[in-house]
């Protein structure tokens, strides 16, 4: 396939063109050349900037554009107008946060987030779920029935920017006591942007349309599950200490962010963030690796970071320890 990505240098952008190389397709990328500018010389690069200069989408055509970029309505808008007439098709990366409302199980029929003022072009964090549903909308409308929506949950493996699932791996795999959030059997969900690239290129390959969630593993896999591969594909020493979310309130632990895949239980609003429902992907074959292959990858990439890095999510160390000592003080009085 001839295949336009907008993006492509990093993190599931890398991971869709480095698949589509693997799959001998043909890869343009489009993208503003700041970031990884260096990466896949054997492709064709064209710059512009998804705010307004599109000049290099004017020619071309395309079978397949793969948008992992877009976060404004306006930005799909653009460049699936731009591109109508010249491709087959469109695949649009959007995201499970779309969804209005988590306190119910969530399927691709559930209804998706509003903005008050969907022509603001507010890109703050709570206006994310709202306008990546715009932005569906814009791709579908630009190419009726030539539109594939998929709707990612936590994306994770090498190059992951966020250091959301990459927190748990590293921290496990340097043993001792570890704080973790209860409670033990909480669901999480995730996907390794391999497995989510393969199956994008694949169904752009089918010229499959449509929307789906686009997460895993195929079955429910509680938080204790994920920390226990975790500890046994390091061989580290981890210890484990469940700390009550009343603690971890008092001690103004945020979710998600100091801890990652932790939402609070008692947050029902949140209840099936981390439950979507993908039997639809699946059947239409999307797959998933071993979760000890991504934590091995997922190490091996973060072992070659800067020393001093600073990390992006999770807790330090030291505020880690002394949470810690305060829940065994606690329990000792």
């Amino acid at each position: 396939m001839r295949i336009l990505v907008l993006g492509g240098t990093s993190f599931l952008g890398r991971h869709v063109v480095e698949a589509a190389l693997a799959g001998h397709h043909e890869v343009t990328l489009f993208n503003r050349g700041l970031t990884n500018p260096d990466l896949y010389p054997e492709t064709e690069k064209l710059h512009g900037d998804r705010g307004g200069d599109l000049a290099a989408l004017s020619t071309g055509t395309f079978d397949v554009v793969i948008d992992t970029s877009g976060q404004l309505p306006r930005q799909v808008k653009g460049s699936a107008g731009l591109l109508a007439d010249r491709v087959s098709h469109y695949t649009f990366v959007s995201s499970i946060s779309v969804y209005a409302d988590f306190s119910r199980p969530v399927d691709e029929s559930a209804p998706v987030a509003t903005l008050e003022d969907p022509d603001a072009e507010d890109d703050r964090p709570e206006n994310y779920g709202g306008n990546k549903a715009l932005c569906e909308q814009a791709a579908e409308a630009a190419m009726p029935g030539r539109t594939l929506v998929v709707r990612p949950g936590l994306i994770v493996g090498p190059y992951d920017p966020t250091d959301r699932f990459t927190y748990w791996p590293h921290r496990v795999a340097m043993g001792g006591e570890v704080l973790a959030p209860q409670p033990a059997e909480a669901a999480v969900q995730y996907i390794d942007a391999r497995d989510l690239a393969a199956w994008m290129l694949d169904m752009a390959a089918r010229r499959a349309t449509g929307t789906y969630n686009a997460t895993g593993p195929e079955t429910r896999q509680a938080m204790a599950s994920l920390l226990e591969t975790c500890k046994r594909e390091s061989g580290s020493d981890a210890e484990f200490t469940w700390v009550s979310e009343q603690f971890l309130n008092e001690q103004k632990v945020e979710a998600w962010s100091d801890l990652p895949l932790y939402v609070p239980p008692s947050d029902a609003s949140f209840a099936n963030f981390l439950a979507a429902d993908c039997r639809r992907a699946i059947a239409d074959g999307l797959r998933f690796r071993p979760l000890t292959e991504t934590i091995h990858d997922t190490l091996s990439w973060a072992a070659t970071r800067p020393t001093d890095y600073t990390w992006k999510a999770g807790i330090t160390r030291e505020r880690e320890a002394a949470l810690l000592e305060s829940w065994a003080g606690r329990s000792r009085s």
